[in-house]
């Protein structure tokens, strides 16, 4: 199955400047499936806490046979092997690395610890346009809308 995940640093590491932190998450990503589109990287301002360094931001997509739940404690693993402990970060504050699993497959879910797709993805720059660059036509299975309106129509509220 297809997975989005988006992925952001706004912090040096003790892999290197944001840039390598973001190329050390990619590698990472790929124990947990196979990467089949990577986005470019994009600069991007703060949403939420403003007072914070620029984030770099990107998106993936990764053939996966684990299941959505599976995915999501793997990449929470990897965050926390990379250095982020979100138990002790400020919401929408700097952070080492996060991934966000935004979509996977037509999969809609709503627990406790995963809801599916992301319910904000829809509303974010930082996502939306990366997503659009390597998949344009995918689904957002709520909405029925491919990610290149979802973006379009971003774009032209901005």
């Amino acid at each position: 199955m297809i997975a989005a995940v988006a992925l952001g640093t706004n912090l040096d590491s003790k892999f290197g400047g944001r840039d390598a932190t973001l190329r050390e998450a990619v590698e990472r990503l790929k124990s947990l499936g196979n990467i089949v589109a990577i986005s470019s990287f994009y600069d991007t301002e703060p949403v939420g806490l403003a007072d914070q360094p620029r984030f770099l931001n990107a998106v993936s997509l990764l053939d996966t046979v684990l299941s959505p739940l599976d995915l999501l404690r793997e990449m929470l693993r990897i965050e926390r092997e990379m250095g982020r402990d979100r138990s002790v970060v400020v919401k929408n504050g700097p952070r080492v690395i996060d991934l966000d699993l935004l979509l996977v497959g037509d999969v809609v879910m709503d627990t406790e610890e995963l809801v599916l797709p992301h319910p904000f993805m829809h509303l974010r720059q930082f996502v939306l346009e990366p997503l659009a660059e390597i998949a344009p036509g995918m689904l957002h299975p709520v909405l029925g809308k491919p990610v290149q309106e979802l973006w379009d129509a971003l774009r032209t509220q901005s």
